[in-house]
């Protein structure tokens, strides 16, 4: 679906250089802080912006020689867009009739109802969670084969957030051919939703793996300064300082749970890795990690 392959885009004051591959039929998530390189990678992926240099194919084209018809297989969902705030949800049926060829329109008009989106009220009187319920209804309503989802979830309540998800998960189980990429913040909704996960920095990749291996394979070793001196640092991948020690993360939790089995070692979750990986000193993991 998505092929990149030391893709560059150049700013006065940051720079992106990135390899990605999406395939068919995965949901893949891309995290980092703000400014990391997410919506620049995004807009690239969606020719939004030229690159600079590098190579990008998605669906199989350059996506700065899409046609209109192309555009039509990609659902986008984009945190700083929308519709006018004039608009009702009525009016967005009309434009995306219009945009779309396979705009299900009985299928849009049911998931409105379902969430709770009124037909006759003014968009710039919804919610927040309405307003990015109505955004990702509009990417999933014209059976793309592609979604890409820039934050969809974000800033909104716990049922708002559960309710955007189980639309994305019913959308991705109609057909298996189907791929999304999806950044997010939240780190329990890319847990539950990906198979995959791509963490950049400073325009930088610093780590790919699929999801089950950062849940299963990876931990947290704490560790005081001696035993850390003494720590086998072959499966280490970061290391931050604390004041009792080190928080190390490791790759094969396994290989030190047999070797120190007296050493605290606790499961990982994304958002431990964030930390580690973006707030210690690490050593970029590489594609043949993930075998």
């Amino acid at each position: 679906m998505i092929k990149m392959n030391e893709l560059t885009k150049v700013y006065k004051d940051f720079d992106l250089n990135i390899s990605m591959e999406i395939a068919p039929g995965s949901v893949v998530g891309l995290i980092g802080k703000n400014g990391a390189g997410k919506s620049t990678t995004i807009k690239a992926i969606l020719g939004l912006i030229r690159p600079t240099s590098g190579k990008i194919e998605v669906l199989g084209k350059d996506p700065m020689d899409f046609s209109a018809k192309d555009r039509e297989e990609i659902g986008a969902c984009l945190a700083d867009s929308g519709f006018s705030r004039m608009f009702y949800v009525k009016d967005v049926i009309a434009v995306l009739k219009k945009m779309y060829k396979d705009f299900d329109e009985e299928f849009f008009r049911a998931r409105c109802k379902e969430q709770g989106l009124p037909l006759d009220k003014a968009i710039g009187d919804f919610s927040t969670g309405m307003k990015a319920k109505l955004r990702v209804l509009t990417a999933i309503s014209h059976k793309a084969k592609l979604l890409i989802l820039d934050e969809p979830t974000s800033g909104l309540d716990v049922m708002a957030r559960n309710d955007i998800l189980d639309m994305l998960r019913a959308y991705m189980a109609e057909d298996e051919e189907r791929s999304m990429l999806i950044s997010s913040h939240i780190s329990t909704d890319l847990e539950g939703l990906c198979d995959e996960i791509y963490m950049i920095s400073n325009g930088r990749l610093v780590l790919h793996e699929d999801t089950d291996i950062l849940l299963g394979k990876y931990g947290i070793i704490k560790l005081s300064e001696e035993e850390y001196a003494k720590l086998d640092k072959n499966y280490i991948v970061s290391a931050k300082k604390q004041p009792y020690g080190y928080d190390c993360l490791t790759n094969e939790k396994a290989f030190y749970m047999e070797n120190y089995p007296t050493t605290a070692i606790e499961n990982s979750n994304i958002d431990s890795i964030i930390i580690l990986m973006l707030g210690g000193e690490h050593t970029d993991v590489k594609e043949e990690s993930r075998s």
